[in-house]
């Protein structure tokens, strides 16, 4: 995460800062970094220690932060955050129907997803059962360049935003696999646009191969991507294409007009890049 509440270049005059700081705090844990010391939290959420000290103590007076020795941990009262989201957007009426329906007709999983600066993060995800790979839960968040989801979303930003991304991005390598050179991406980027579908394997964890498409608000804009995935040694990125996309895209415009028939999740929707 490492600070991105507190690099916003939209500062509005009445900007409180203690607040981003303690939201790029909690930010700042997940995986590999569930328990963190003063200083480890301080460098990881990008704000001094005495600040981060500040912070800490004011989440864990709410109960949102707990302290073992010297090392800090969410506690179970975070999750009131996500679902406050979940079920105010009618996340479970509007979308997982529509990602159930995927399930029973292909099995494996499927998720919509929408762009967080360099990342996806999962908006709805139904899984036929929990395979041993990376979680796709409500509310992970992963590499856009290294899921189908990001670069179906990639593809939906204009040539400027795309520029801005590649700008300021650095890939990492999550599997061997892992596309990671940047005029490829591009490469990957434009094709799927083309397209209007991306596949992808293996990309973020050995064993899924994925298949998504674009989402549009009413305005034909991207605003989110739905994908279905399945485990690698069972599917194949052409399989997927021929037995599913059709189907995923019908689905992609039931989901879009929905959104439109729902004031909170248009404006969620609608606000994404």
């Amino acid at each position: 995460m490492d600070g991105s509440v507190l690099k916003t270049d939209k500062r509005p005059a009445e900007f409180v800062e203690g607040l981003a700081k303690g939201l790029s705090i909690l930010e700042s844990f997940g995986p590999g970094n569930g328990e963190m010391t003063l200083s480890e939290v301080a460098r990881r959420a990008g704000i001094t220690p005495a600040a981060a000290r500040r912070s800490l103590l004011t989440l864990s007076a709410l109960g949102y932060v707990g302290q073992r020795d010297r090392r800090f941990f969410l506690k179970p009262k975070i999750m009131a955050l996500g679902s406050a989201f979940y079920f105010s957007a009618r996340i479970d009426e509007v979308l997982q129907p529509d990602l159930r329906h995927l399930v029973d007709m292909f099995g494996d999983a499927s998720s919509v997803a929408t762009l967080d600066g360099h990342d996806v993060i999962y908006i709805a995800h139904h899984s036929q059962q929990r395979a041993r790979r990376a979680s796709a839960v409500v509310g992970a968040r992963y590499p856009a360049h290294a899921t189908s989801l990001g670069r179906v979303l990639l593809a939906g930003l204009s040539p400027a935003a795309l520029d801005a991304y590649f700008d300021s991005v650095t890939p990492v390598a999550l599997t061997a696999k892992t596309v990671i050179d940047k005029a490829a991406l591009r490469a990957i980027v434009e094709e799927t646009r083309e397209k209007g579908y991306s596949t992808a394997v293996d990309q973020l964890d050995y064993g899924v191969t994925a298949l998504a498409v674009p989402i549009r608000g009413i305005d034909g804009r991207t605003v989110a991507s739905l994908n279905s995935s399945g485990y690698s040694g069972n599917v194949d990125p052409d399989g997927l294409v021929r037995e599913r996309l059709s189907e995923m895209r019908a689905v992609a415009s039931r989901i879009s007009l929905s959104i439109s028939r729902y004031p909170v999740l248009e404006s969620i929707f609608g606000s994404s890049p």
